[in-house]
């Protein structure tokens, strides 16, 4: 098997650009012009193409021979882990490059050697001029690959323009292989619509179909062999991706599952797996297991990145060039452009800024994931997290090493933080409210006593924040803090029912005169299901579905309904929820855990008990066909933070 790959000429001596086939097997390389001579577009490559630019080679020699140009910001998803349901605020149309700056500046980039361009978003097929875009991209002598990375929800209307237009490349971009899990993360209907467009492609003769897979723990590494097992029958490329965690929210490990511990994964299934040869610039390492129509690659941005063979460099819709994913730097090149300045002025501002490009993106001292997969991990600081975050939901699965970790410390304040908790500097910041110095009283304590089986499913919108001190000195309703080095009063719950007036008769409280303060709530319940429907349930062999993932939405949208089921609930906007269910073997149980949280004038224990509730009769609902023998139990409020009456933990 021979890998193709392009010398620069003057490595060679001989004209700009030539193939060259290398054997893995023999080392031996022989040159081949037949396949250049036998088209126009490689004729012409031959005869004009230059000596790689100068402009777009940095200070470590790196070439930069591909472009990624953002369509658009636009999105016709809504992922959990990407943008707030409502959306985000948009870049004024007047502001977005048109489609002829597109082809204006591609032109320019072409011309000092660029031959491949990714078109990217938000998401680049709901651009109306899209395949108008490709077919003047097409007609750029020198451009080898036209390739497009898009959600493939419109893939499947759109694909057999492109393609007649000259589209040569596709990434589809499909993070679980589970309809409800994937509807729960888009906020949208449209998993079967994915799965057109992939097998539309592989019909329309895209060799490979290359399906980008981001793998995040808790969320879908438990998906890894199947996705593998979905290479049997098509010809695709199923790419995991190492979480890169972006400025928005620092270098977040936790989530991280590196490229090796899939590897061993897979192995253990497919032994006989191979790795297939690669160019020396390609990102990705490749395998295939033997007789399977199409293979497997692992893109290890994190924990062995590829920075020192970076050929990559982006603009975005609005037209500026950012010469790193990572980099804060960034070149306005729309504004040059309508300021009326020269192909050659464009050239030395893009020069330029290849020229400061680093070496490799930021905090090297973490690329090693060997230092954090196991170990606990630094939440981020206010400064540290995007503006969408308070919107933010993620799944994560509760494995049992993780369960021992009940703890991290944050440096800057040295508090300590459940395992992917918020700073509480952070809540003000996304509510609009600016605190300076958290004060925390033991108000959770986490049960690590419960030995829960591994399949767990953990949905997130933010995380419990609790700081857990010490009790011992303190009595009664008094709590110890570390700032005081004292103790703190507390005040206890009223004797008196607070939603009967004078008369006996029901009422809302009026809560109008209250303080607005951070207010949270941790509720559990516990499903007995039964030796048969608790193995269906860690199997996801129950007909109506995935049992876990229908009863975690459920919970979560129990919580945000709360107000409309128990009537004299007040309605809170609530900007936290987190659901989790989790399979106890030993008791044949579902455990449910939920917590909600507000900055409000009331708290938020009906809601978190609510959820429990919803996700525990959802569980019920979904299992009843396989027996009547279930027991709902230890439905209970676990603790609550905030409010005058103070803070309760449940021991």
């Amino acid at each position: 098997m021979a890998v193709a790959m392009h010398v620069p000429a003057q490595s060679l001596g001989i004209i700009p650009y030539i193939l060259i086939l290398v054997c893995p097997e023999t080392a031996q390389v022989s040159f081949s012009l037949d396949e250049l001579q036998s088209s126009g577009r490689g004729r012409f490559v031959l005869e004009h193409a230059a000596p790689f630019s100068a402009f777009l080679t940095d200070s470590f020699g790196r070439q930069h021979n591909y472009l990624r140009i953002s369509l658009t910001e636009k999105c016709n998803l809504r992922c959990q882990y990407c943008m707030p349901e409502e959306g985000v605020q948009l870049t004024p149309k007047s502001e977005l490059l048109t489609a002829q700056e597109i082809i204006t500046l591609a032109r320019l980039f072409v011309k000092e050697g660029v031959d491949k361009i990714r078109l990217t978003g938000g998401e680049p097929l709901i651009r109306p001029d899209v395949v108008d875009i490709v077919g003047q991209l097409y007609k750029l002598e020198g451009l080898k690959t036209i390739a497009v990375t898009t959600n493939g929800i419109n893939l499947t209307r759109l694909l057999p323009r492109l393609k007649e237009a000259g589209l040569n490349a596709i990434n589809i971009s499909l993070d679980t292989l589970v309809p409800a899990k994937f509807e729960f993360i888009v906020r949208r209907k449209g998993f079967h619509k994915v799965m057109e467009g992939i097998h539309k492609a592989t019909e329309l003769g895209y060799r490979p179909v290359k399906v980008n897979c981001v793998v995040m723990r808790g969320f879908n590494e438990d998906e890894v062999l199947d996705f593998v097992d979905f290479t049997k029958d098509l010809p695709v490329d199923v790419r995991f991706i190492e979480y890169m965690p972006f400025d928005g929210n620092k270098w977040n490990f936790k989530k991280m599952v590196s490229y090796k511990e899939m590897l061993d994964t897979i192995k253990q299934r497919w032994p006989e797996l191979e790795k297939l040869p690669c160019e020396t610039s390609s990102t990705a390492k490749s395998y295939k297991v033997p007789h399977f129509q199409g293979q497997i690659s692992f893109i290890t941005s994190m924990s062995e990145h590829f920075c020192g063979s970076c050929n990559r460099l982006r603009i975005t819709a609005d037209g500026n060039l950012k010469v790193c994913l990572f980099g804060n730097s960034e070149v306005s090149l729309r504004d040059h452009l309508r300021s009326g300045a020269s192909e050659e002025e464009l050239i030395q501002i893009i020069g330029a800024a290849v020229g400061r490009k680093k070496k490799q993106h930021a905090e090297p001292a973490l690329m090693s994931f060997s230092l954090c997969q196991d170990g606990l991990q630094n939440p981020p600081n206010s400064k540290q997290w995007g503006h969408t975050f308070s919107h933010w939901m993620t799944l994560t699965a509760s494995l049992p090493k993780q369960k021992g970790k009940a703890s991290m410390k944050n440096k800057p304040t040295g508090q300590l933080f459940l395992p992917g908790s918020h700073p509480e500097k952070q809540w003000h910041v996304a509510t609009g409210i600016l605190q300076t110095q958290l004060r925390g009283y033991c108000v959770f304590q986490k049960d690590l006593s419960s030995t829960f089986d591994t399949k767990c499913l953990d949905a997130s919108v933010g995380q419990v924040l609790v700081d857990c001190q010490s009790k011992e000195a303190c009595s009664g309703s008094e709590f110890h803090t570390r700032d005081s080095g004292s103790c703190t009063k507390v005040s206890r719950a009223s004797d008196n029912l607070t939603h009967t007036d004078e008369e006996g008769r029901a009422t809302m409280v009026d809560v109008g005169g209250k303080p607005d303060s951070r207010r949270s709530a941790v509720a559990g319940a516990v499903v007995l299901l039964g030796e048969k429907a608790f193995r269906m349930v860690r199997q996801n062999q129950v007909k109506k579905g995935d049992v876990l993932a229908v009863a975690q939405i459920a919970g979560i949208q129990g919580a945000k309904l709360t107000s409309q089921l128990i009537p004299l609930c007040h309605n809170i906007p609530l900007y936290h929820v987190e659901v989790s269910l989790s399979l106890d073997e030993a008791r044949h149980a579902v455990v449910i855990r939920s917590s909600c949280h507000t900055w409000g004038r009331t708290g938020v224990e009906m809601e978190a008990l609510t959820a429990a509730s919803l996700a525990a009769l959802t569980v019920y609902d979904m299992c009843k066909a396989v027996t009547h023998d279930i027991v709902i139990q230890e439905l209970k409020l676990l603790s609550k933070t905030g409010g005058q009456r103070g803070d309760f933990s449940r021991v």
